[in-house]
């Protein structure tokens, strides 16, 4: 459309307002502090693998660095809000609370469907991690996934999957037979502690595999991967050191064609 020169030149000189910044396709993460509201615009894909330690690098996360009080408005927040809520005008330093601490912004659609696919992936985590305790042999995910509505698991979008996945575990244990699969340990010592490092080990050892006693104690092991930390701490307290151990397989099942 063509308009006048005259009207042309009073276009031109019309100026956006100081402090006011327009973005658009933005994913906004909030955090309300000393009374105030400040946002930061985001990649939405972005803010979750930040979170979950998958993405690094703070420049594929943010849309820009610079603080709002209203990102759809665009209205920057000021340095002395800044500095009375945060202790800093280090716009990185609070960028990296607000993600840290902040709620990311989604439309109830969008927050429908991160829930339901987080609630699938921590059903295939527990249903890959664990065994059914009567036939020693894995559950299907979707009978996890019942069982996880049975208790009533509320997905927690600000926490990882593999995090929630070890919480509901504990709780699945109070109404179903579930347990962490075993992990299959290959372990090589000096004869000369051999029996007195059996000894102390067999209490955090659910089975014993291939043992060999030759120029050194040389077996392979089945533990729970709850007792995994106590068993490398004592054998590495008893070696010195100078014995290994090599996880061979961190979800031990028992196979064959035992019903599920």
């Amino acid at each position: 459309e063509t308009y006048p020169s005259s009207l042309r030149i009073q276009m031109s000189n019309i100026k956006q307002p100081s402090g006011v910044v327009r973005l658009t396709n933005v994913a906004v993460v909030r955090l309300k502090k000393k009374g105030k509201r400040f946002e930061i615009a985001c990649y939405r894909n972005k803010v979750l693998n930040w979170r979950n330690e998958i993405e690094k690098d703070l420049d594929e996360v943010l849309q820009t660095s610079s603080i709002f009080s209203n990102v759809s408005k665009g209205i920057l927040a000021d340095s002395k809000s800044l500095l009375r809520a945060f202790d800093t005008d280090d716009e990185n330093e609070i960028c990296l609370i607000i993600l840290r601490k902040g709620m990311l912004q989604v439309s109830q659609k969008e927050r429908n469907l991160e829930l339901s696919s987080m609630f699938k992936e921590i059903s295939s985590l527990v249903a890959a991690k664990c065994v059914n305790t009567e036939t020693k042999r894995p559950f299907p995910a979707a009978m996890i996934e019942q069982a996880m509505r049975d208790i009533h698991f509320s997905v927690h979008p600000n926490h990882s999957a593999k995090q929630q996945a070890i919480s509901v575990i504990r709780e699945l244990e109070k109404s179903i037979p579930i347990a962490r699969a075993q992990m299959r340990l290959h372990i090589v010592a000096s004869l000369k502690i051999a029996k007195e490092l059996k000894m102390k080990l067999t209490p955090l050892i659910a089975v014993f595999e291939d043992e060999e006693w030759s120029d050194v104690y040389d077996v392979e092991v089945l533990i729970n991967p709850g007792d995994f930390r106590e068993f490398d701490s004592t054998f590495n307290a008893m070696t010195h050191g100078k014995g290994s151990i090599e996880v061979l397989d961190m979800s031990v099942q028992e196979l064959g064609d035992a019903p599920l």
